[in-house]
């Protein structure tokens, strides 16, 4: 971090808008925008905005702009911040960041403004690590989570737990350091129960992490079935839009397709496949090899049934072969229906959109059940820092619960109940290396 020097950036995302923002934070970042504005800034009042042209270093007008500086500490920052808002093009962004750095500014490192708010105490750690969580949400579950991280749901969860395992602490330290002095110290009994649970409590915390860790990827939907069922037609028609080649000549797919979509605030990944058959040509062998792959590393798969021809001994067998608890069946060509043609699953058809609309619930009902439905005021972890923080604490106060259990003395066991309660204070940014927070902000874009 440039420590007391201003630094300046881009706070908005590359590419042209209707707004673009450079941001400025430090003890000069008022005097170093007043030197690029047409506006004498340090005679204006915080939080206030004010209309002015900006300038480059030979005094030529770049662009009007609005301007207003927020005085410490009521800033993101806890700094002087300066925030300059010029209509969005890159090249007008490029120029007035040029000319703040010529006014004595330096570029922001990745993350240093939230840094900064962290090392200035405007947030702890773990509300740091929320907004880049919220910044890159992909689904509205992994959204509310950040949005309650960043309200201080996990620090308080935190902070509580700390505090119960001060207490049992200082009760642990005070039987040790005062046995004669007559004081009423928890039973063994009742110390194992408030013990018992703090453990509980972080246990629920870690098994939490499963959840969260899956929150903000991308759920893997491979479409998998015999050539011309339909598979590159039901990618379109998911997508709504033509991705996918589609032609009546089986084995049309020879490679993987790749689509996006978004469903319900819920993200997928679409991935059509080549059609399995049997096959002596050697290319479409390779597409079936990638197909069957494809199927083991998805998350979930669709196996597409053509329902205007009755199904094949191999659809039969590959459908045995495949996982039931990650797979939906569909039958495609509703519309086409064979009397022969056993029809299972949901029946779509990709040519005229019937069905689509069920299919879809389908999928999303289908994650929900994976994920569980989210409280709107749970606290679950979504960081692997955090969940190793927790974990390690609880190894700590296992050892502690079975030492009480053994009758092992008190004095070696509260320097485990500090070490769990040191752990998990890493989470919300106390007794935290350098190097943790480099790697943590060097993830984060320059500009926030």
């Amino acid at each position: 971090m440039s420590e007391k020097k201003t630094i300046t950036a881009i706070a908005t995302p590359p590419g042209d808008g209707g707004v673009g923002i450079i941001r400025l934070s430090g003890p000069n970042a008022v005097l170093v925008a007043s030197k690029v504005v047409l506006f004498d800034l340090k005679k204006g009042d915080t939080h206030k905005v004010y209309f002015t042209k900006a300038v480059d270093c030979n005094g030529e007008v770049l662009d009007e702009v609005l301007i207003f500086k927020m005085c410490s500490p009521r800033s993101f920052t806890g700094e002087d911040v300066v925030e300059i808002q010029c209509h969005g093009g890159q090249l007008i962004c490029k120029k007035i960041l040029e000319s703040t750095l010529d006014a004595g500014a330096v570029p922001a490192l990745p993350g240093e403004f939230t840094l900064r708010a962290f090392m200035n105490g405007k947030i702890d750690l773990a509300k740091a690590e929320s907004i880049q969580m919220l910044i890159h949400a992909k689904n509205s579950s992994a959204l509310m989570v950040a949005k309650n991280q960043l309200e201080g749901h996990l620090s308080e969860k935190i902070l509580h737990l700390q505090e119960q395992l001060f207490y049992l602490a200082a009760v642990m330290e005070a039987s040790v350091d005062y046995p004669e002095e007559g004081l009423e110290f928890l039973s063994n009994e009742e110390y194992l129960d408030q013990l018992g649970s703090v453990i509980k409590s972080l246990k629920r915390l870690r098994d939490s992490f499963f959840t969260g860790s899956t929150l903000n990827t991308s759920t893997k939907l491979c479409l998998l079935g015999a050539p011309n069922v339909g598979k590159s037609s039901l990618l379109n028609a998911l997508m709504q839009k033509e991705r996918a080649i589609v032609t009546p000549i089986a084995g049309t797919t020879r490679d993987l397709i790749e689509g996006e979509i978004q469903l319900f605030g819920h993200h997928f990944t679409l991935i059509d496949t080549a059609g399995i058959r049997q096959t002596d040509e050697v290319i479409e062998q390779e597409g079936i090899r990638r197909s069957l792959s494809a199927k083991d590393s998805s998350d979930l798969v669709l196996f597409i049934l053509d329902g205007s021809r009755p199904r094949t001994l191999i659809e039969t067998e590959l459908l045995n072969k495949t996982d039931p608890a990650k797979t939906i069946v569909v039958t495609n060509k509703s519309d086409l229906m064979h009397p022969g043609s056993e029809p299972k699953g949901v029946l779509v058809s990709a040519k005229n959109l019937s069905g689509i609309d069920l299919l879809q619930k389908l999928l999303v009902d289908w994650i929900e059940n994976q994920n569980g439905k989210l409280s709107k005021d749970e606290v679950i972890l979504v960081q692997k820092r955090h969940f190793e923080a927790v974990e390690t604490a609880l190894d700590f106060l296992d050892t502690v619960y079975l030492g009480l259990e053994a009758g092992i003395g008190g004095e070696l066991l509260v320097m485990d109940i500090k070490a769990a309660i040191h752990s998990l204070a890493t989470i919300i940014g106390r007794n935290v290396t350098e190097e943790v927070l480099n790697q943590i902000f060097s993830h984060f874009c320059v500009g926030k």
